[in-house]
């Protein structure tokens, strides 16, 4: 599976499946990058994970140059769906075979897709962090988590966002590890790049997500509270300073 990435806004990734010239993109949040990557490709399908604009903002822009492409979405993005998903659903696109895993509590119908070895996951989880649980359902983001730390070990995850680095440098304070400190000079010499510090994978969030460690829902909502701290705290010091 032929994967690449187009970077739009400030750090969000939308992620490319390509067989040939037909391209399917996942989470497309902004028209204008999408539309330069595909001058000599064919978008085929658009896969979304959430309702939030900023994975879903270029779709209708993208369907008036690419009518013949079809998106696939949740309940939550029904208006913009061709083609409804759910919990288990299979889809085949390109031959590539797309199962869904209902991921919510970042939003109330969030999906994820995996396909071979690879899962998309939106904003469920980041590289040593979990998506916001707007829905303050943190039971069913949680059992998100779960879903996602229990599949094969191999799998390559691909979140939304490129939040590594801000996410490993706030995990350290629950992951006291010398492996933390790696995991940060290694995305920073990717980034340095130009490259996403993403994919990570299953095995790999063991060592240094915390929110694959909690033991339980209390475990998970406390860690999420020593998060949300450490970001007021930085934003009353860039306030201050």
């Amino acid at each position: 599976m032929k994967i690449n990435f187009i970077k739009a806004f400030e750090d969000n990734y939308i992620w490319t499946i390509e067989k040939g010239d037909k391209v399917i993109l996942i989470d497309p949040g902004e028209a204008r990058p999408c539309l330069k990557y595909l001058e000599d490709k064919n978008l085929y399908a658009i896969l979304l994970t959430h309702k939030h604009m900023d994975h879903v903002g270029g779709v209708k822009e993208l369907k008036e140059k690419f009518k013949n492409a079809t998106v696939y979405g949740p309940i939550e993005t029904e208006n913009l769906n061709d083609k409804t998903l759910k919990e288990n659903d299979e889809i085949e696109i390109l031959g590539y075979i797309f199962k869904v895993l209902k991921t919510n509590g970042h939003t109330e119908e969030h999906i994820s897709y995996l396909a071979e070895n690879n899962l998309f996951c939106g904003d469920t989880i980041f590289s040593s962090g979990c998506g916001r649980v707007f829905t303050g359902d943190y039971q069913s983001s949680f059992e998100s988590v779960q879903k996602i730390k229990n599949l094969d070990k191999n799998i390559l995850i691909y979140p939304a966002h490129e939040y590594t680095i801000d996410c490993l440098k706030s995990s350290k304070r629950i992951i006291k590890d010398k492996v933390m400190d790696d995991a940060i000079d290694e995305a920073k010499e990717k980034i340095s790049k130009g490259l996403p510090s993403l994919p990570t994978s299953v095995q790999k969030e063991f060592l240094i997500n915390p929110f694959f460690l909690a033991k339980d829902l209390n475990e998970f909502k406390e860690f999420i509270n020593i998060k949300n701290w450490l970001e007021i705290q930085k934003s009353q010091f860039l306030i201050l300073n």
